[in-house]
């Protein structure tokens, strides 16, 4: 009798920034998941935004070369009022993804909100309260420097989460949802008689 052999998955996670860069990976084995790394990369010694650039993209390449992951999961920007931040930051999150695209790994973007309700139940939660989420669900003790390390970490653990089981086994092209209301939205012809309070 065979046995089924479990799928493995190795998931890079990134919290981009222009001052430090946290990043986390995580090993799926089945339904089981376990840390492998999490740590920051600092910038705050370059001057030269382009040299900060340039860093992000080595480091990112750096990850993927030692440690083979099959996906890349990014924060995109959140949107704030500075414009010029914006701008640094979306350049940041451009760069990490170039770095996995010239190694041919995929890439989904999830915004802080999603993934902050994928490992806590609350899209308005600290970052101490995804920290200490992550520390129970992957049994590590270790407190990181900082938080930016624990917030890459936590992209990659909620991309593991959106997992999507259909009576096809499909994924619908790849999509995730960050709840059952936003996959109501999108699949209002799957679903029926069922209304989402707001």
């Amino acid at each position: 009798m065979q046995q089924s052999v479990q799928k493995e998955r190795i998931i890079l996670g990134i919290d981009p920034g222009t001052a430090v860069m946290g990043y986390g990976l995580v090993k799926e084995t089945g339904s089981k998941m376990e840390l492998i790394s999490l740590g920051v990369v600092k910038m705050e010694s370059l001057d030269d935004h382009m040299l900060k650039l340039q860093r992000i993209f080595e480091k990112t390449v750096a990850l993927i070369d030692n440690y083979h992951p099959d996906c890349l999961a990014i924060e995109a920007p959140f949107y704030g009022k500075n414009i010029q931040v914006m701008l640094k930051l979306g350049r940041a999150q451009g760069v990490a993804m170039a770095a996995a695209l010239s190694r041919n790994i995929t890439i989904t973007e999830y915004s802080p909100r999603k993934i902050k309700q994928a490992i806590t139940g609350n899209g308005n939660a600290t970052k101490e309260q995804v920290a200490a989420m992550l520390q129970n669900l992957l049994k590590f003790k270790e407190t990181p420097e900082f938080l930016d390390a624990t917030d890459g970490l936590a992209v990659a653990v909620c991309h593991s989460f959106q997992k999507i089981s259909t009576s096809t086994g499909k994924t619908g092209g790849k999509k995730s949802y960050s709840g059952w209301e936003t996959f109501v939205k999108d699949n209002t012809n799957r679903v029926s008689g069922l209304k989402i309070k707001k």
